[in-house]
């Protein structure tokens, strides 16, 4: 089933708060939504963006860290299948919260497991950057948002730009 053209998800919109769906389909149509959310995901000037950002409720996301010479990757059906330790709170953004940004903790090391675009299966750690990036992604797949995560005090200084938001 062809997915309809991809533009970017701001909060509250309810597909933020779904569970995706696994994909079974690895085809063009999967091929040409991952091309969309990467172009969304350059465009917004991000390192990240999940299915359901760019209005799909399915298990994909995209990064890319931008570091030295690093390509876009691809992560179908992930699953994150361990973690370790955890950084102190570290200030997170999101596309689909233009303008909140809050502290948010997390483990410092992940190791995840996920599907190319063909299907095959693959595996990659980090304690670095991008594993902040995966979590964050992973999340939007759970229908969970930095505002879920992000200290008290920062949801409270955050809550005329949610209230923004949720007036649009």
């Amino acid at each position: 089933m062809p997915f309809p053209a991809s533009k970017l998800t701001i909060h509250p919109a309810e597909i933020l708060r779904r569970k995706t769906e696994k994909i079974v389909d690895f085809d063009e149509d999967l091929r040409h939504m991952v091309e969309e959310m990467i172009t969304i995901m350059h465009e917004s000037d991000g390192v990240g963006l999940a299915a359901p950002q760019a209005g799909h409720s399915v298990q994909v996301f995209v990064c890319n860290a931008r570091e030295d010479g690093e390509e876009d990757m691809v992560f179908v059906n992930p699953e994150i299948i361990e973690t370790d330790g955890a950084q102190e709170w570290a200030e997170e953004g999101c596309l689909s919260l233009p303008k909140i940004h809050g502290r948010v903790r997390r483990p410092t090391y992940v190791r995840i497991r996920a599907q190319d675009l063909t299907g095959a299966t693959f595996e990659v750690e980090s304690e670095a950057f991008h594993a902040r990036i995966w979590q964050h992604e992973y999340d939007h797949l759970q229908g969970v948002l930095i505002l879920d995560r992000m200290r008290p005090i920062d949801r409270l200084a955050a809550r005329r730009a949610i209230k923004d938001l949720v007036g649009r």
